[in-house]
This record gives structure tokens, sequence and C-alpha cells, in this order.
């Protein structure tokens, strides 16, 4: 038997095959050549979302693939339903004046404030940790469209427990209150938007922070001192100027856009306002980390 020779110079049907060429005599592409119904491997699915919504859609998901956010969530509930038992207790017991109902749920932000603070805080120094904060920037290349999504994503987390930790703690308040508290529909809607709003801006204000230290015990401690510390200082010491500096920061600014029926020295448009510029100052620190620095 001998083997098939070809001759010198010409060049057989197998190549030509291989590079999706018609063999002669043939209409049909070689086993090499694409199909021109079938997609292509290196293009991204048509029903995946793109640019920003896919960005959100993504920090969506990469939040609750934990147990850490209902663990903050659930942890931010209990401290709500027994702070406002506690205020309206003490409300009732020292027989203080009658104050609208939901300035329990109000006040208890002060402490609800940390469930969400370490949320934020978690989700994104959790990435630099890990490391996979790498495979979120080549994802989105876009830094600042990451920062953003990650902030518009915990910011709609944090408003709705909000709204949900003041409606239950408004519940709680008035058993405890015992008659020394008044209940108004409007003024109540009001108040639980409020604490969903300012919590929300926390969160916001807490991502920023993350972003620029890019270490969690970094973004603890400047947040526990500018949202609980510093607050506590100056009221403690007492004074009107202390008073007006404790007025300017972002839990004195939102504790007078919360609560209702208290002399407060700016409007509360203008107190929203100032716990929205907070975390912008944030937020524009943190982009500025985030693009100066590699992850």
């Amino acid at each position: 038997m001998t083997e098939p020779t070809t001759t010198p110079g010409r060049r057989t049907d197998a190549p030509r095959a291989a590079r999706g060429t018609p063999a002669p005599g043939t209409g049909t592409p070689g086993a090499g050549a694409p199909d021109a119904g079938a997609p292509d491997a290196g293009a991204p699915d048509a029903g995946t979302p793109g640019g920003f919504a896919g960005a959100v859609a993504c920090e969506w998901t990469k939040l609750w693939s934990v147990r850490s956010p209902y663990l903050c969530l659930l942890a931010g509930l209990a401290i709500t339903g027994v702070f406002t038992f506690y205020y309206a207790s003490i409300a009732r017991i020292n027989d203080h004046p009658v104050e609208p109902v939901g300035n329990a749920a109000a006040s208890s932000a002060v402490l609800a404030q940390f469930a969400v603070v370490i949320l934020a805080t978690v989700a994104v120094t959790s990435e630099y940790a890990t490391g996979s904060v790498r495979a979120s920037l080549l994802w989105v290349p876009r830094r600042h469209r990451v920062q953003a999504a990650k902030a518009l994503v915990v910011a709609v987390v944090s408003f709705t427990a909000g709204v949900v930790y003041a409606v239950v703690g408004t519940a709680v308040a008035w058993g405890a209150f015992g008659g020394r508290a008044s209940f108004d529909a409007g003024t109540t809607l009001r108040q639980a938007l409020s604490v969903g709003l300012y919590l929300a801006l926390v969160a916001a204000l807490t991502v920023g922070t993350a972003f620029a230290t890019r270490h969690p015990a970094g973004a603890l401690a400047i947040l526990v001192t500018l949202l609980w510390g510093l607050p506590s200082v100056l009221l403690g010491v007492g004074g009107p100027e202390l008073a007006a500096v404790n007025d300017c920061l972002p839990h004195g600014a939102g504790d007078h856009f919360m609560r209702s029926g208290v002399e407060a020295p700016y409007a509360p448009v203008a107190a929203m306002l100032i716990v929205v510029a907070w975390a912008a100052v944030a937020h524009l620190a943190g982009l500025y980390v985030l693009r100066r620095r590699d992850a």
C-alpha cells in the first residue's frame, strides 16, 4: 500500500477547509467556518444589562450574597425597638410634656445608624480585604461608576430599613408612652420618611469614607467619632458655641429634620442639605482615592 503523494508547489484542500473556505465542488464552508446564525463567543449576552444599570445589578447581587447585611439590618431593628421603648418609658415615668410619637423613632437613629454604617463599611472594605475589588474594576473599568453604584444600592437598602425602623419604633413607643405622646398621621409619615432619608445619607457618607480609607478600622473610627463621639463631647461640655458646632455635624443636623415639635436653628430643608453636603464631601474624597490609587 502506497502513501498518497502531492505535487510540489500545489496545496491540498485540507488547509482551505480549516480556514472555512468552500471546498472545490461544494457550496458549504469548511469545518473551521463560523456559523452565521451562531452567537459570537466573545460577544456579551444581549440580555445582560450594561453601563450603570449593570453596575447596580452587580452591586445588588454582591450585597445580598453574604450574611452580614441581614445581620446588620436585624440588629438595627432590635436596637430601634429597645431604644424607642426606653425613650417612651422615661417620658412616661418623668411626666415629660406631650410630644409627637414619632420623636422616639427619630431619636433612636443615634444608635440605629450604626447598623447601616457597618453594612456599608463591610460592603466596600471586604472587597479590598479579599482582593475581589480588582475583579469589580475589571468588570466596570470606570471607577466612578463602581462607587456610585455601590452608594446607590446601599442607600436604597438603608432608606427602606430606616422607614421600617421608624414604623416599628413608633408602634413600640405608642404603647410605652402611656398617653404622653400625640399621633398625627401626616407628621408620623413625614418623620418615618425623614429617618429613612437620614440613614440613606449616612450610608452614602459611609461608602465614600470606606473608599477613602480602604480599611474597616479606619472607616469605623472616623464615622463613630463624627456621628457619635464628637456630638457627645460637644453637647456634654455645653455652651451655645459648641451647640452651634454640633448643629453643623451630620447627626446634629439630621436630628433637626427628623424630630418634630422641637426648636431648631434652621429649617428642616437646610438641615437635610447639611447632611447631603457631608455625604457629597465623603463621596468626592473616596472617588479621589479610588482614582489615584491602584486596587
